[in-house]
Order: C-alpha cells, then structure tokens, then sequence
C-alpha cells in the first residue's frame, strides 16, 4: 500500500464517501492514485471555490468528511474563501493539496505557484484549519495523518494535509484508528447535575439547537431529550432546518426582531435558555432587541459548557446529549404553543413577483410533491428559505459568504442522490453558476431558483444611494441550453407556478428558473432584519 491509498482508506474509514477536486500539476500525481485506485469516487468541477463549497455542502448534509482535493499554491489558495466557512461554520472539511517534492524545495529556485515562500500556503491554512500536515515522512505518516483526521472530526473544522508530489506513491502502513477522547465522568455528572437543576428551576426554559447538533449527527438524540424535558424547542438560525422530520414541539427559528413574535419572547424571556450547539454570534443573537444576557444561559458548544462564570472543559456534545437522556425519565407532556402555518396557495395570477410568492410556491410544490433538500445562498434567498417548511437546509448563515448556493446544492445531491432545491440571487450565481455544467457528467438534475432583481439588493437596503448595487440582467436562462440543462424566465406567479411544476416533472436535466423580481421588493424576513440592525446599531441620540 502506498501512501495516497493509506490516505485514502482512512478518509473512508472516518466517513468519506466522494472526493471533490480540481487537478493540478502538483496534484497529478496523487489524483492518478485516486482514479486508479477507486477507493473513493472522484467529481472534478470548474473553480476552486466550488470545489470548497461542495465539500462542505456534502459534510454538511450527510456526516462524516467533506474532502476538497486541488493543487499547490494556484489551487489551494483560490480555495481559501470556501475553507474559511467551514472553519467559522464548523464543518468538518479535509483539504488535500499537492506540494512541492523534496527535491524541488531544495533547488535554490522560486516554483511557480509559490507565493512569498514555500511554506506560505501551510501558514496561511493554519488560520483557518484545526490541524495541518504535510505527508513528507513515510513512517510518520500514518500517525500524522489519524492525528488530522481525528481533529477534523473531533472538532468539526478543516484540517489541511498536503502531499508533496514525489511521496504519493511511496509505501506506507495503514493509518490507525485513535480511540476516542476521553471524558471525566465525574465532571460529566456534577455538569448535567448542574444543567438539569437549572432547568427543573426556571420558570420558562426553552431549548435551542444549533448546528453543531447536525455536524455531531445528533438529531435524533436532541430530538429525544426535547421530548424527554417537555421544553419548547427553536433552532437558531443557523440551525434552520434541523429536526424537520422530528416529533418534537418545534416552535421555529429565532431570529430576534426579525423573527416570529411567540418565539422572539419565548427566547428572549427565558429564565433557562439551554443552548444545545447554538455558536454564539451575530446572525444567531445580534438582532436581539433585550440584547441576551449569556451568563445567564446554558451553553454547550466547542467540547465545553458554560454556566454562569464558570465552564466545564472537555465535555464533547455528544457525551453530554447521551448522558442527559440516561438521567431524564420518560417523556413530559408537550409544551402548549400555537404552530405556526407557513405561506400556501399562491395565487397564480398576473401579478409580478416578490420574494414571498416564491416561498408560497415552493411550499405548494413540496406539499403535492414531497420535501426536497435546499441549497441556499445568501441574501434575500437565505431569508426567503425561513417562510419554507422546515426541511433540510445547507447555507453559509453566519460566515453569509456569496456563491455558495450552486456548488453547495451539486454537493446535496452527490452525498445523498437527493434532487436538491437551489436558491441563489443573481449576484451569486454570477459567481459560482456555471458549475451546473458538470450537472451532465454526473447524472444531477437539481432545480435552480434565481432570484434575479438585476442588483445585490441585501447590500441596496443598507447603502440605498450607491449606483455599484446595480447588475444588469443577464441573459440566465439562454445559458442553462448550452450548459446542458434547460432554462426559462419568469415574471409573473402564474409563470412560476408552472415553471416549478414542469421542472419537478422533468428528470436528468438541471431546471434553471430565472425569476424577475422587481428592485426593492424584499422578504417580509429581510425587511425585518434590516429595520431591525439600523435600529439597533443607531448612534445614540
């Protein structure tokens, strides 16, 4: 066995299922081992950040490894973006890349690719992986490379290895399996002790879950202590779309002043908001008008908890979820709470289009048709997605980088052979749209809602005067015939209606549907989000 298959066996064995990548001089080689050796299937897309994306797109929804595969230096830095999502986002990503032979490090002579040094591309990924090497011993490799692995899942963030391209197919034993971190079981106690007195305590404690609930693949475990505790459960909105298919009483996404009012007040009055993997940042908590007071929560988040001023250290999430549910009984009664009913029966009429008829629309189309998964960008996309039914749902909500809806929804449905449902602004899709053009290699057929107001209209909200806002309208849907899929534009909700329905009904093809949307119409969301971050980032008067 060589090195790349040693590699190779141990991403599969941690829950790799595909590789993305884009080939490169220096990662030949090592892209050779992976296409011969067919331990992991391979997809080659267009642009490195879509490589990213969809790596981390693919971890996201099915567990395991996401693993991005590109080459030194022009490769592995135009990638740079995407990894930094993953590391605020916490998705746990494995970044391959080809490196320089040992040879060519000592030659005296500046290698093309390289920036400043040769080692500069390792330091970069040190800011925004968890863990980094690179595979230049042999014998030291099977270590390094289950000590990456095991970061990368133990904390749910990157980690970069690379490959320098005259070790790939050197020999190398099986990398091995480290047992898993250890806990202090008496620390353990004395923290769900503590979580469960708070709870019991409180007057109105309410759970709220967030993403690393997903990354830990412990939906269905929160779910059971949701139910287990009778507390009213909201994800945060970075959460969105966890327990979809649960039974657990689900009151919605909290989103501060740009959320549903019952929940809002339920979050916000709580006596004992258990946080339950929530990461504790702006577009979870920022527009929260009575500004939450986090000593006063539960926060288990990061391999820790927190209370009060003191924190419980090395207490993964996992540990804690299995441990709680061996100390709760049996199920409490349901908390009371009015459901609340999402936008149906689109009015398929002349009328021009705002951002809420495509909610409505899609809302119909999955009540008649079924749940898809969504791949959502950000902007009013993203925004638009809360007035959806919960279902599955990827998007960069806190790190709200652009151009990760298109690569995000190919890698839903290479993880989970899922038609995806994609929703990108035109800003986006001008960014990463043309990666649907690997749709016909590999058998996708995702349906692509373009929210296409010829503007970055979430930034127009904000600086309403400035004339760079402005996009033109591109010609999207004549695109999608020469990229392999089928196009059409819309401008009413009648044409909607029945663009989303030919589109379900047609199989093998991308669906691309590009809808116009007049400047300044917003989601009833967004507009409340904006309102509510100029109100609160006011000067005093």
């Amino acid at each position: 066995m060589n090195l790349t298959e040693a590699l190779l066996h141990a991403l599969k064995r941690n829950g790799a299922r595909q590789i993305f990548g884009i080939p490169g001089d220096f990662a030949l080689p090592y892209f050779r081992i992976i296409e011969s050796s067919g331990i992991l299937p391979l997809i080659t897309l267009s642009h490195e950040p879509g490589v990213g994306f969809a790596a981390d797109a693919a971890a996201r929804i099915q567990g395991g490894l996401g693993v991005a595969a590109v080459t030194y230096g022009a490769g592995a830095l135009n990638m740079i973006n995407s990894v930094a999502a993953a590391f605020a986002e916490k998705s746990p990503l494995v970044v391959l890349s080809g490196g320089p032979g040992r040879g060519e490090s000592a030659s005296g002579l500046l290698l093309h690719h390289q920036a400043k040094t040769l080692d500069s591309q390792f330091q970069i990924f040190r800011e925004i992986t968890c863990e980094q090497v690179r595979l230049d011993d042999a014998a030291r490799a099977p270590a390094d490379i289950a000590r990456a692995l095991a970061a990368c899942l133990r904390y749910s963030q990157p980690v970069y290895i690379e490959i320098p391209r005259d070790m790939v197919a050197v020999p190398c034993d099986d990398v091995p399996t480290l047992p898993p971190e250890s806990v202090d079981p008496q620390a353990l106690d004395a923290c769900v002790d503590e979580i469960l007195q708070r709870l019991e305590a409180a007057s109105d404690p309410v759970l709220m879950v967030g993403v690393e609930v997903r990354r830990f693949g412990l939906e269905p475990q929160a779910a059971e202590l949701a139910r287990r505790l009778g507390l009213p459960v909201v994800t945060s909105l970075m959460g969105r779309g966890l327990l979809a298919d649960a039974d657990t009483p689900l009151m919605g996404t909290y989103m501060g002043v740009a959320g549903l009012p019952d929940v809002t007040q339920r979050v916000e009055q709580s006596d004992g908001l258990f946080l339950l993997g929530v990461i504790v940042c702006d577009t979870n908590f920022g527009v929260s008008s009575t500004k939450i007071d986090m000593r006063k929560t539960i926060q288990a988040l990061n391999g820790q908890v927190s209370m009060g001023y003191h924190t419980y250290a090395k207490i993964p999430l996992a540990a804690l979820v299995a441990r709680l549910l061996q100390r709760v009984g049996a199920s409490r009664p349901s908390p009371v709470f009015e459901k609340h009913t999402f936008p149906r029966h689109l009015a398929a009429d002349g009328a021009s289009i705002a951002p809420l008829d495509i909610a409505t629309a899609v809302n119909d189309l999955m009540a008649k048709h079924g749940k898809m998964p969504i791949a959502s960008d950000m902007g009013d996309c993203f925004f638009t997605a809360m007035d959806i039914e919960n279902t599955a749902l990827v998007a960069p909500g806190y790190y709200a980088t652009m151009g990760f809806g298109v690569p995000a929804g190919l890698g839903v449905q290479a993880a989970t052979g899922l038609r995806p449902l994609i929703l990108v602004g035109d800003g986006a899709f001008q960014m990463t749209g043309m990666e649907l053009g690997n749709c016909r290699r590999y058998g996708w057929d995702p349906i692509v809602l373009l929210f296409n107001n010829a503007s970055w209209e979430m930034l127009r909200t904000f600086q309403p005067e400035s004339s760079f806002n402005d996009l033109g309208h591109w010609g999207f849907a004549e695109m999608a015939a020469g990229m392999g899929g089928d196009g059409v534009r819309v401008s009413t909700r009648a044409e909607l209606a029945a663009a989303l329905e030919h589109a379900v009904a047609t199989r093998g093809r991308f669906q691309l549907i590009d809808i116009h949307i007049p400047r300044g119409i917003l989601s009833p969301t967004l507009q409340r989000f904006v309102a509510g971050v100029k109100r609160l980032n006011a000067p005093a008067q």
